[in-house]
């Protein structure tokens, strides 16, 4: 990976970039390195951003920079926005897979390349899609860890049966997300 140019010496330093930006489900904040997009999170008011950028520092090595006008963030931010517009049904970002490993990062990469926009999938038959059925609890706890929710749609997992399941964004931010992809209805007020 080629690092960045600093007086004339390309450096190699970890370099890890935030914003927060608006969304339908009210503010997100990305994260990216120079690898692709490494978070997504949630109500991202001060004092969830300011923790979560904390862990952050320390998991990636590096202390997190504002960056609202970032080129490692302007295509997530146009893609994201596009998203919530109704506009994209895909994103094609590059990901900083390193806040995820083994079979975490296994059903994380199957959910994001193999339950397209407007559908849903059991967490047992994500379990068994990678080699794992009688996983599904497992595939909860991934689902739960995931550190890019919405661009790797963990909104899309359900329990059998039709239940929404659990998410780290709140029931009612899965509900949105479901809602804006045509699963569940929108609400009337």
């Amino acid at each position: 990976m080629p690092g960045r140019t600093v007086g004339g010496v390309e450096s190699s330093e970890q370099v890890v970039e935030w914003s927060v930006v608006p969304s339908g489900i009210g503010p997100l904040l990305l994260v990216a390195t120079r690898r692709g997009l490494v978070t997504v999170g949630f109500h991202a008011r001060p004092a969830v951003r300011d923790a979560t950028l904390g862990l952050l520092g320390t998991r990636l090595g590096a202390e997190p920079v504002e960056a609202p006008d970032s080129a490692l963030l302007a295509e997530p931010v146009r893609q994201l926005a596009a998203y919530f517009a109704g506009e994209l049904r895909e994103f094609s970002l590059g990901l900083d897979w390193s806040l995820s490993s083994g079979f975490h990062r296994e059903v994380l990469r199957e959910l994001a390349s193999g339950v397209p926009y407007g559908t849903v999938v059991e967490y047992g038959d994500l379990a068994a899609r990678v080699g794992q059925p009688g996983a599904a609890q497992a595939v909860g706890a991934a689902m739960g860890s995931n550190p890019l929710p919405v661009v790797v749609p963990c909104h899309r997992v359900v329990e059998s049966g039709g239940g929404l399941g659990g998410f780290g964004g709140g029931l009612e931010t899965k509900r949105q997300l479901l809602a804006l992809e045509g699963i569940l209805p929108r609400p009337l007020f």
